[in-house]
């Protein structure tokens, strides 16, 4: 007897490059999920080790559709992707990095938290993790988010790990829309968190970790959580990298200004005009607004970055 309410088909999006050396077993964890509806999207930006084979292989037994990556990087790999996505309703998007490992209730656990909110508003779910070594050993949580998550958050810092994101339908349909009109973005997962906050949507932050994320000599980003990442982003700072993100981020959000709320809107011209105003005035417009990050060595960081005007 086929149940009245069925669990519905998640699209996971997987962007690759040169990732065989662990591809394999992340497959294999994807495989391996108690969520019984899954379709596997991956796309393959130009790789030159075993990887294409790793994904063709897995295909052979399992729902998976393989394309060709634009050859831009992961940030424009993964909005490619979303451009993969069948055009239909109800459809749930996940994002998947090709070198973590899952935990088999991942999905089911994700879907679980949203299914029951509002199908109309945009909503995000992501969780905290399991930093380990290449090996998949020694773990350790990822840190925390005791602070209210929401675009006076998204705006200056992510706090959304892309790995552990599932949208629902009005955020998947929000997102792909979006993903048409942003153009370059730093990274992907920071602009989802942006565009679905600033479009209203909710954040649903897990403190139970559902996979353990990798970490090894090729990450894009490393985890957040040791003294010498944190120095590392406060190099950032220093050296104007984290004022061109924004500046990036900034021309991403405006292409998609209308889906904004009015407020969020105005919060971002507010933002940039915030940037670009002489110390004195950056330093008042920065406090009327009430940004702020996850903590408070990561809020003064931001204050001194307004300071150097490389914010």
């Amino acid at each position: 007897m086929t149940p009245a309410n069925p669990a519905p088909r998640i699209h996971v999006l997987l962007a690759v490059y040169n990732g065989g050396a662990h591809l394999a077993e992340q497959l294999g964890s994807i495989a391996a999920q108690t969520h019984p509806d899954w379709q596997l999207i991956a796309a393959d930006d130009g790789s030159s080790d075993n990887s294409r084979s790793v994904l063709e292989a897995f295909a052979a037994d399992h729902p998976v559709t393989v394309h060709e990556g634009p050859r831009q990087g992961a940030a424009a790999n993964f909005l490619a992707l979303l451009g993969h996505v069948p055009e239909a309703p109800d459809t749930w998007i996940a994002f998947a990095d090709q070198d973590d490992i899952w935990l088999e209730g991942k999905l089911a656990r994700s879907y679980a938290a949203l299914r029951d909110l509002p199908p109309d508003r945009p909503a995000l779910y992501c969780s905290r993790s399991w930093i380990t070594d290449a090996d998949g050993q020694t773990r350790r949580l990822s840190p925390p988010r005791p602070r209210p998550t929401g675009f006076r958050n998204a705006l200056v810092q992510n706090v959304v790990a892309g790995n552990t994101i599932l949208l629902n339908p009005a955020a998947s349909d929000l997102v792909r829309a979006a993903a048409r009109e942003a153009g370059r973005v730093v990274v992907h997962d920071w602009w989802v968190y942006q565009i679905v906050t600033g479009a209203g949507g909710r954040v649903v932050h897990d403190d139970e970790p559902t996979l353990l994320y990798r970490q090894h000599g090729g990450n894009q980003i490393g985890a957040n959580d040791s003294a010498r990442e944190r120095a590392k982003r406060i190099r950032m700072i220093l050296d104007g990298t984290f004022r061109a993100w924004n500046e990036t981020n900034i021309a991403a959000l405006r292409g998609s200004a209308a889906r904004l709320t009015p407020d969020n809107r105005a919060l971002l011209e507010d933002f940039d005009a915030m940037r670009r105003a002489a110390l004195p005035k950056r330093l008042w417009r920065l406090g009327r607004m009430r940004l702020y990050r996850q903590s408070n060595m990561a809020t003064a960081a931001l204050w001194l970055a307004a300071v150097l005007g490389r914010l």
